[in-house]
């Protein structure tokens, strides 16, 4: 996410290196490569350029400030401090006040918006209690209907569906009904799109949106289609003057436009951001942390906060004890791995740790190598995952049948668990050692 953008940023600061101070002369080349690194990102040049002159004109007013700092220092500051002017500032939350709170979701055809409703309704109804209806509006696109069955089954909350009725408005009112009938707090009514704008989608989505007077209004956009995604988000503002935009498949190959430009553009803040395919990778999109994450600076809290949504507290202690005992077996360790890949994909989570996104920015990292691990693991009887000291060669020949890799591999794991294992023994007897029950604090990744 960003890395280009976050390279070109870095060699802008770059220019500045061995000043030792901030002139006019000095900083025109790394005003320059600032704003060629915001066009090539997809920004509007209009926007790019008003950006870079508030820099610049900040840049020349620390002249006789803050002699200590370097200057490539005070400009990363500088810019840092614009990017989180230029996304909105602070936070927004949303609305969901109401008997039930109505949410109603808007955008082209592709944007995510199904997968998004599923996301926002595991958001509500784990983070903030809630007991979610979704609502399937789109009757148009083949298998939208059965597409939001499976979500809903997947995040284990209700949904409200008329396989038979095309009208989407009539669809609507009756799961606002259904909520208030059996005491559903959120109704989210996910509805159709089109591949571009037309009078026909806009109409219905006006309809719907004044028939039932939803309390909030969020606009999904596809991030991967940069300033297109503004020019569309603006268009759609303009019909139905939505509350929020939520950018969707940051994981991609995303130059960055939407996120730095929608706010200034349409006035409308950015709520929501999604990174993946997986139901638990959606945040609340905070523009300090976003530009921390352009900047190359990572983005820890979030990282946390994922981590605390999958590793409970009393399953942190239990495994503290068992690597306290030297007992961390190949089931804990398939649980850990599996509850890290919730968190997302690696690529993403690694941009979210300072310096890493850069160091490791030529090395692939691939998901497949969680694949491998737990292949071998689930080729194992239930006696050998809580007792790992009773492999033998017998054992590890069927396990390399069972999941299809050679017997070195077999050994290979096995040889790394075994290091791992006694490395997080250690350092639980050092002070401060606790190990909180995550593969990423307790030891390396085992790789063949």
């Amino acid at each position: 996410m960003f890395d280009s953008l976050s390279s070109k940023m870095d060699s802008a600061f770059k220019v500045l290196t061995g000043n030792n101070k901030i002139t006019e002369l000095n900083i025109a080349e790394s005003i320059k490569e600032i704003r060629r690194a915001l066009v090539a990102a997809d920004v509007n040049y209009k926007i790019a350029k008003e950006f870079t002159a508030k820099v610049k004109d900040k840049a020349l007013g620390t002249e006789n400030v803050l002699k200590s700092v370097k200057p490539g220092q005070l400009m990363t500051k500088i810019v840092m401090d614009e990017l989180i002017d230029l996304m909105g500032g602070q936070s927004v939350g949303i609305n969901i006040k109401g008997k039930p709170a109505v949410i109603l979701i808007a955008g082209l055809q592709g944007s995510g918006k199904t997968t998004f409703t599923g996301k926002l309704a595991l958001h509500l109804k784990s983070k903030r209690g809630k007991k979610v209806l979704v609502t399937a509006c789109d009757v148009y696109r083949p298998a939208a209907i059965d597409q939001l069955t499976v979500i809903s089954e997947q995040v284990k909350v209700d949904i409200f569906k008329e396989p038979e009725n095309k009208n989407p408005v009539e669809i609507a009112l009756s799961a606002i009904a259904h909520a208030q009938r059996f005491g559903h707090e959120v109704v989210i009514v996910d509805t159709a799109g089109r591949l571009a704008v037309d009078e026909a989608m806009m109409k219905e989505i006006s309809a719907i949106k004044e028939a039932i007077t939803p309390n909030e209004t969020l606009f999904v956009v596809d991030s991967m289609t940069g300033q297109d995604a503004v020019n569309t988000a603006k268009a759609f503002n303009e019909r139905i003057n939505y509350d929020g935009v939520v950018l969707t498949k940051l994981d991609g190959d995303t130059r960055g436009g939407a996120a730095l430009s929608v706010k200034y553009t349409v006035g409308k803040p950015i709520k929501f951001i999604s990174t993946g395919e997986k139901m638990e990778t959606m945040d609340v999109f905070h523009p300090d942390r976003m530009a921390q994450r352009i900047l190359g600076m990572g983005d820890v809290i979030s990282f946390v906060e994922r981590a605390q949504d999958q590793f409970s507290e009393e399953e942190a202690k239990r495994l503290e004890k068992k690597i306290r005992k030297n007992k961390f077996d190949f089931d804990d360790m398939l649980s850990q791995l599996q509850a890290l890949k919730r968190m997302g994909d690696i690529r993403s989570l690694v941009n979210m740790m300072p310096g890493m996104s850069k160091a490791l920015k030529d090395v692939e990292i691939d998901d497949k190598a969680f694949l491998k691990v737990e292949a071998i693991i689930q080729s194992m009887t239930p006696k050998e995952r809580a007792n790992p000291e009773v492999m033998n060669l017998s054992r590890k020949k069927r396990i390399a049948l069972g999941c299809g890799r050679d017997l070195q591999d077999i050994n290979a794991f096995i040889k790394q668990f075994d290091q791992m294992r006694k490395m997080m023994h250690k350092l639980s007897k050092m002070p401060m050692g606790k190990m909180g029950g995550m593969m990423p604090g307790g030891g390396k990744m085992p790789r063949f």
